[in-house]
């Protein structure tokens, strides 16, 4: 498990800015330590451990990268057309059986070994064939249509380097080096939890002042697809005690555990005494709308074991974007992943928005092409942090920095999509 220190996420100031909390987690959380090697059809998801180094050239031999014929270049004429013979041809996986005579042409196929002495290749609807010969035009480059060994990866260069999470286009380039197993760390192990009393598990009986439990399945979906074993533990009523143990047995056995509500100010708010009596909440308010009630800190399992505590708001909204933007690089981090920057696209703003300076805000808007190309961002109806169909009715959030106090329809804004912010 990852070893924290109670302190290791301290800031001194009333509200943490989003950067100090990156930087926080950057310089005082450290990965866990534990590594396993899979198989690489399994390896989806998974945070690399060490550089995967390449153990041939890709491609590992001179190839046609197109069907056509092989050539060498200083038979060409450069002025007019020039007829070659026909020698032979050369399917892919076949080993060219002669070299390349002068005056000579081989019928190739994409992907097949490049004949010995030639260099160039002609694309087969760039040619015309007559009795046994192959006529071609002038003006093709040296080298057109040719794949080099090595040109895409060198022999014993770095391939896939440690901290990157695989995704398919990682996965078909350790394939294609013939790599079958890879060494990764662990999946983080997350422990989730709703609380409050008026939480009802779906498909229970539905009371006149409670409210289905909506935060547990958006974190599971979100901690799935950043690859983590989750621990679903329900929902937990206020009452300190149980609070209390609750959270220790699952620091026991967990790396994070996340909660939803029981974080803010108001007098049944009871995570935060919860977690002080068996830890240290280091700070639990972030510069940050929607979800400025955030907890982090470091709580003690059963026999001693040390887990990060992360305590997310109760409205849906909140609890969604305060994952993305706290939760996220702290499991991240946890299994030392290299963190990508968020891509954030501008797009114009095509409404009027106020904020307070000095806290990061998040609007969530549905995208409207317009005819020059680009997009409006089109701002939801409704504000409110338990409003879920603002999440399924937009796009993305459109981000406003800590010094913006004022956005006009018609100015540009920088928009992140749901994609991007998930994964």
């Amino acid at each position: 498990m990852a070893q924290l220190t109670d302190d290791c996420f301290a800031f001194s100031g009333p509200l943490m800015p989003l950067d100090e909390m990156e930087r926080l987690i950057e310089a005082r959380v450290a990965p866990v330590g534990e590594r396993e090697v899979i198989p690489l059809a399994q390896a989806r998801g998974r945070v690399v451990a060490r550089d995967v180094i390449a153990p041939v050239d890709l491609p590992h031999f001179d190839n046609s990268a197109v069907d056509g014929y092989a050539v060498r270049h200083a038979d060409l004429n450069p002025d007019a057309e020039t007829s070659l013979t026909i020698s032979s041809r050369v399917m892919a996986g076949q080993t060219p059986g002669t070299k390349l005579g002068s005056t000579e042409a081989i019928r190739i196929f994409t992907g097949a070994p490049m004949p010995a002495d030639s260099d160039t290749v002609f694309m087969q609807e760039d040619v015309r064939e007559e009795g046994g010969r192959v006529i071609v035009p002038s003006g093709l480059k040296r080298g057109a249509n040719r794949r080099l060994a090595g040109e895409d990866l060198r022999k014993s260069s770095t391939a896939i380097p440690a901290g990157r999470v695989l995704d398919a286009q990682n996965i078909a380039l350790a394939a294609a080096l013939g790599v079958r197993e890879i060494e990764v760390t662990r999946r983080i192990r997350v422990a989730i939890f709703s609380t409050g009393n008026e939480v009802v598990e779906a498909g229970e009986q539905l009371t006149a002042a409670g409210v289905f439990d909506a935060n547990r399945a958006l974190l599971r979906e979100l901690l799935a697809r950043l690859g983590c074993e989750v621990a679903d533990l329900g929902i937990l009523r206020d009452d300190p005690a149980k609070l209390s143990d609750a959270l220790r047995k699952a620091a026991a056995a967990n790396d994070l555990v996340v909660t939803t509500g029981g974080v803010s100010t108001g007098e049944a708010d009871y995570v935060k005494d919860a977690v002080e009596s068996i830890g240290s909440l280091t700070f639990w308010r972030i510069a940050i709308k929607p979800g400025r009630p955030v907890a982090m800190g470091v709580i003690r399992g059963t026999n001693g074991e040390s887990a990060a505590f992360a305590g997310l708001p109760g409205n849906p909204v909140a609890a969604f974007v305060t994952f993305v933007r706290v939760v996220r690089p702290l499991v991240l981090r946890l299994a030392g992943a290299t963190p990508k920057p968020f891509l954030a696209l501008p797009v114009i703003a095509a409404f009027d928005y106020k904020k307070k300076t000095g806290r990061r805000e998040y609007v969530r808007v549905a995208l409207r092409p317009r005819a020059d190309g680009s997009y409006d961002a089109i701002k939801h109806p409704q504000d409110g942090a338990g409003v879920i169909t603002s999440l399924t009715e937009t796009d993305g959030l459109v981000e406003l920095p800590e010094d913006v106090t004022r956005v006009a329809a018609g100015e540009r804004v920088r928009f992140l999509s749901y994609a991007s912010l998930t994964s």
